[in-house]
């Protein structure tokens, strides 16, 4: 099986990640990608070549729908930047990074930028403790948010905060497992689960810890190259229909892509497929 190796600047820093570096593994289905990010533990990484060598040897499940809704993603990043990448986005659902000193005003200049036609979500990487996040949450609610993901770092915490945040609560970072998602049920934690196939370990292991959870799920990158986000959007498309967009839209953020066609969302949509590899990544290798 071929492997291509790639390094990828990101356009913004994302929670310190500055390139993204991996590689393309060549199979029967097709290509697949490793890039776990640099905080990824060791089972982690082991799950992201597992998930890899899922979608170059295997096909994608069967879709339930042609097209998914994807969400932005926006960094921690000055307000006037945060507004122009959300407008420029073109997605109906703008998930911004929080849980730093400009977490209000960034928020504050997303919707005034955008009016009340998008939907904002949160996400403060488990950044604070339980008072704290329901400080913030209260002074952000104000801005109408459709859901807050990981306001603190434990399902435990989670479960304290859900019905006193304002708003619902999603889990991610603590979701590692198909484990996780079935402890996330027991304890209701949260109101819907965000899963990265890659962290996870594949396609069919997001669809068996979103069905475990019992809540909706949410399909969301690890910042791959369109590559790795043909996987996410497999995830989102063959997922029970649910209310919230997927996390899709991050090769927005990537300076340049592993293929010629990226997976850029139009109009804050996505279809689900295969782009091809491009041939100067292929000829470097």
């Amino acid at each position: 099986m071929r492997r291509v190796p790639f390094s990828i600047a990101l356009r913004y820093p994302v929670m310190g990640v500055t390139r993204r570096t991996g590689y393309l593994i060549e199979g029967p289905a097709g290509w697949g990608e490793c890039s776990p990010l640099p905080s990824w533990n060791d089972a982690e990484r082991e799950a992201a070549a597992r998930s890899a060598l899922e979608a170059a040897t295997l096909p994608f499940p069967t879709i339930a729908r042609d097209r998914v809704a994807v969400n932005a993603m926006i960094p921690r990043v000055a307000p006037d930047v945060a507004a122009a990448l959300a407008l420029s986005s073109g997605c109906g659902t703008v998930k911004v990074k929080v849980g730093d000193e400009g977490s209000v005003d960034r928020v504050a200049a997303v919707r005034s930028a955008c009016g009340p036609r998008i939907k904002i979500r949160l996400d403060a990487n488990g950044a604070w403790d339980l008072e704290t996040a329901r400080r913030q949450l209260a002074a952000l609610a104000t801005y109408d948010i459709e859901l807050v993901e990981d306001p603190v770092a434990s399902l435990e915490e989670l479960a304290a905060l859900r019905g006193r945040a304002g708003m619902p609560v999603a889990a991610e970072s603590c979701i590692r497992t198909t484990a996780d998602a079935q402890r996330l049920h027991r304890l209701e934690a949260a109101d819907a689960i965000v899963l990265k196939p890659q962290r996870i370990g594949g396609v069919r292991e997001a669809l068996r810890a979103a069905e475990a959870s019992g809540v909706p799920a949410i399909a969301s990158s690890a910042l791959e190259t369109s590559v790795g986000l043909a996987v996410v959007v497999a995830v989102a498309a063959s997922l029970p229909d649910a209310p919230f967009a997927h996390g899709a839209g991050t090769a927005q953020l990537l300076e340049s892509d592993v293929v010629d066609d990226p997976l850029i969302p139009i109009g804050g949509w996505l279809t689900p497929r295969r782009p091809a590899v491009n041939q100067r990544l292929l000829a470097g290798a």
